[in-house]
């Protein structure tokens, strides 16, 4: 019995999901869809939606790299990395250097009448300046690991 309610609900179910639509415009312009016969309303004819074709698959005479090539290449590329890993943050601890160098000079100017001012602009411009130099090597070499870490 059981089967046999199953089996009707299956062959149902693609019946239920087709219905018709219908259009309607009013005298203001309004547009109206519905699944129901709209009085004025026309109903629309929907052409099926086209389906993606699987992937093809790899042709057998696609070319191919093999083992020895590919593990050639991914020491190469370590190395690239390593290098610019290394670069990165030798340069972060200069920029390091350079925004605790900066925090400990203020920026200063001579007035009209010769006493010296802090200019607290000048002095948060060049800090922030430096802040986001340190950040952008901090990023890149969070980025380099990354993708150090994703080669076999």
């Amino acid at each position: 019995m059981k089967l046999c309610c199953l089996l009707a609900m299956l062959i149902l179910c693609p019946a239920l999901a087709h219905a018709d639509i219908y259009k309607s415009i009013d005298a203001d312009g309004h547009v109206t869809y519905s699944s129901t016969p709209i009085k004025g309303g026309k109903k629309i004819v929907l052409e099926p939606l086209p389906t993606m074709m699987p992937p093809a698959r790899t042709p057998a005479d696609f070319p191919a790299v093999d083992g020895a090539t590919q593990k050639n290449r991914d020491d190469t590329r370590r190395k690239i990395l390593q290098d610019e890993l290394s670069m990165e943050e030798k340069l972060l601890g200069e920029a390091m250097q350079n925004l605790k160098a900066g925090e400990e000079t203020p920026e200063v100017f001579v007035g009209k009448d010769g006493k010296t001012y802090r200019n607290v602009a000048k002095y948060e411009e060049k800090i922030n300046a430096l802040k986001e130099q340190v950040d952008l090597h901090s990023r890149n070499v969070e980025a380099l690991k990354i993708e150090l870490s994703k080669i076999k």
